[in-house]
């Protein structure tokens, strides 16, 4: 148990300096202030639903019909944002890039300086270190562009997921399927996100409802040094050299991919086994169509998600008004329901142009345009905010 107790205590500091980074992102007087500029709305407000038909207002200025994407790195959930990007920005008329930082955070200002030295009209964002990027990213917001952000704020428009919900669906799946399949008892890894604040809910879900299982027993709960499939093999490599016995991994699809890989390398992949993720990414739908370890994947439906985030950029230039935040929902995939799921994706323009398939997928929230435009949000939005 040595290693549980370790690595809790890590994720603990982790979580401590995380308070410290929503501090200075919202408080004036932090590094991201800047002098008769508008700071957004730093206190945390309840939004109303979007209005759709919300009045139109001016058009930004001065801006180019172009759209960027700031990509942390290239894992399947981000390709599947780029997708979705890509489809919108080509159905609208916008010139669309990509400027990926391959995870590094000073590459990614780098990006954001250059998308507004050249007046790009619309950036969305997947920030590495959402605290050394609040300045690039005000900066853009203060140019009059369209700032979609995937998860963290400032941002014209906040993308997240009900993250305690998101957690929650995939650890009781997870408890469930102890009980009924493994007699109660199980070894379970946690592969966390704790050291972003802003998803670090989920985890609290996921250990909430396997703490409903007396036989569940957590031997590590760690994040990786990168979330992608490296980092999860790494870290797996490293756990299972203290408890080779593992019944359960869980976490985001692609570290669980990564830990799965070590699982292999190992030769303590068993068909029984629970290895559960988040983000419905391509390679862990495979994985489950197989009928392995793999069991399930909570879908955030990243092109869904991303043509949207690029059809609201391009209402934005075009003076209307789009919402100040949005839900993907969580949606369990197993291998029932893959095929519609893919269908889904496959094509994104279809699901949003119909209402009841784009609220399977999508929750909007407040109205927003560049008239109003200093009313960004610079707090942690969620929708499951007391």
């Amino acid at each position: 148990m040595r290693i549980a107790t370790c690595l809790c205590c890590s994720v603990a500091m982790r979580l401590l300096a995380a308070c410290a980074i929503v501090f200075a992102l919202v408080l004036p007087g932090s590094s991201a202030m800047a002098e008769g500029q508008p700071q957004g709305i730093v206190a945390p407000v309840r939004l109303p639903a979007f209005d759709p038909a919300a009045p139109t207002c001016t058009p930004p200025p001065g801006l180019a019909p172009s759209l960027v994407f700031l990509q942390d790195n290239d894992r399947d959930f981000m390709q599947g944002v780029a997708k979705g990007l890509e489809a919108a920005a080509a159905a609208r008329g916008l010139a669309f890039s990509i400027a990926r930082a391959d995870n590094d955070p000073a590459q990614m200002r780098r990006q954001a300086q250059e998308s507004r030295a050249r007046k790009v009209g619309a950036v969305v964002i997947a920030p590495i270190d959402p605290r050394s990027m609040a300045r690039e990213t005000q900066e853009l917001l203060w140019s009059g562009a369209y700032v979609g952000a995937i998860v963290p704020p400032p941002a014209t428009t906040i993308l997240n997921a009900p993250q305690f919900e998101t957690g929650r669906v995939l650890g009781e799946a997870a408890a469930r399927y102890v009980e009924e399949r493994l007699g109660g008892e199980a070894n379970v890894v946690l592969l966390t996100h704790d050291s972003n604040q802003f998803l670090a809910r989920r985890f609290e879900a996921i250990r909430q409802a396997l703490s409903t299982v007396p036989g569940i027993r957590i031997v590590a709960d760690i994040s990786p040094n990168t979330v992608d499939r490296n980092g999860g093999f790494e870290v797996m490599q490293a756990i299972l050299l203290a408890q080779p016995d593992i019944d359960v991994v869980l976490g985001a699809d692609t570290v669980v991919l990564g830990a799965l890989d070590a699982l292999r390398a190992a030769k303590k992949d068993r068909p029984d086994q629970f290895l559960g993720g988040i983000d419905g990414e391509p390679e862990a739908v495979e994985e489950i169509r197989r009928g392995g370890p793999y069991k399930a994947s909570i879908s955030l439906a990243s092109p869904v998600f991303g043509y949207a985030l690029g059809q609201f950029a391009a209402d934005w230039l075009s003076g209307r008004s789009v919402p100040q935040a949005m839900d993907i929902l969580p949606r369990v995939l197993e291998a029932s329901n893959l095929d519609a799921y893919e269908a889904d994706l496959a094509d994104p323009r279809a699901v949003f142009d119909d209402p009841a398939r784009r609220g399977q997928y999508l929750r909007m929230y407040g109205n927003i345009c560049f008239d109003s435009r200093e009313d960004y949000l610079n707090f942690p939005w969620s929708s499951e905010a007391e």
